[in-house]
């Protein structure tokens, strides 16, 4: 038998080259993928095959389920929260109704295959709206249903869509001729801060610790966007990635959530800096925090309980903060900058 097809939108993103590596790696699984912009050489022969375009054609997306047999969805397509704060419209067309789309998509196969498409979706920290700093010190590890009323374009939409798929796994169509039909089987995640060493930042709200580590390997100056206590969970890319696998790789009567928390360490932007200095002397790290994007950061949590995750599915992060910096991101970094500078 061939192997099942997974099909990976935002495929050219941060998650999305690290997660192609990984399902090549494993081997279990052959990739079709969307992205708005062409995979570089080096991923393409990672995939089945690969096609560029936007998630709001749905003439595409029905193409590309007339072409493959789909049997999962990885749907990391998204328009990040600084972005989305700067155009709402084009972050509601891109965040949810692109959801819908392969939502719809993956519902019309789970009908034909008759048997129930896996759909992951990550979501994000940005669903919870802490209503001030000092109930963000008192909330410590947040809970899923905890605090759900975000303050930005992009976490309204996170959080709607995780809605959105519980509906398409419980109760799509449940007063239609077609309630009987199979449904997929929508799990998703809400990640922290996530921080990669393979790819640069692309314009999250979390992402002043990232833009601090590729500043420094590159010996640029940085200015933070938020002050040096701003605290809020991140994971290493790696981790991110095994969270989706294992996911999606989960016994479903096991699960009994539809969304989880994960998370793995938590560090003010202070005391990212300082681990940034200790791994590159010299690095110029300023603070010059913005009044909309620290408000942000303040109304995310200092930490996320993920222990739902662990006792349903197994989570455990392998890299703690002093693993993620000695062992992938800084060695990583530099490596990745020193051949760039050969070139």
């Amino acid at each position: 038998m061939s192997k099942p097809v997974v099909l990976v939108t935002g495929a050219n993103g941060e998650i999305g080259r690290t997660l192609l590596q990984r399902m090549h790696q494993d081997g279990l699984y052959r990739v079709v993928t969307v992205d708005l912009t062409p995979l570089p050489e080096k991923y393409r022969g990672l995939c089945l095959e690969t096609y560029a375009g936007n998630i709001m054609d749905r003439y595409l997306l029905d193409q590309i389920a007339a072409h493959h047999e789909i049997e999962v969805v990885f749907h990391l397509a998204a328009l990040l929260s600084t972005r989305g704060e700067r155009d709402p419209d084009l972050a509601h067309q891109v965040n949810v109704e692109g959801t819908l789309h392969l939502l719809r998509m993956a519902q019309n196969q789970s009908a034909r295959l008759g048997r129930p498409v896996r759909f992951i979706f990550p979501s994000s920290i940005a669903v919870y709206g802490v209503a001030s700093v000092e109930a963000k010190k008192s909330a410590g590890r947040v809970r899923e249903e905890d605090w759900n009323v975000p303050i930005t374009m992009y976490g309204c939409n996170k959080l709607y869509c995780e809605h959105l798929g519980r509906y398409f796994t419980e109760n799509f169509r449940q007063l239609g001729a077609l309630s009987t039909a199979a449904r997929l089987d929508f799990r998703s995640l809400r990640f922290p801060g996530l921080i990669s060493a393979e790819t640069a930042p692309t314009g999250g709200t979390s992402d002043f610790g990232p833009e601090m580590l590729h500043a420094a390997a590159q010996g640029l100056s940085y200015k933070s966007f938020v002050g040096p206590e701003a605290t809020i969970p991140f994971m290493a890319m790696p981790d991110a990635v095994t969270a989706l696998v294992q996911l999606l790789e989960a016994d479903r009567a096991k699960l009994t959530k539809t969304v989880y928390n994960v998370s793995a360490f938590s560090e003010s932007a202070g005391q990212i800096a300082d681990r940034v200095r200790a791994a590159f002397p010299g690095a110029q790290i300023d603070f010059e925090a913005d009044a909309v994007r620290s408000k942000i950061v303040d109304s995310w949590p200092e930490d996320m309980d993920d222990s739902r995750a662990r006792a349903d599915w197994g989570w455990k992060p392998a890299y703690n903060v002093e693993r993620a910096f000695a062992e992938y991101l800084v060695p990583t970094i530099r490596k990745r900058y020193a051949q760039a500078s050969t070139r």
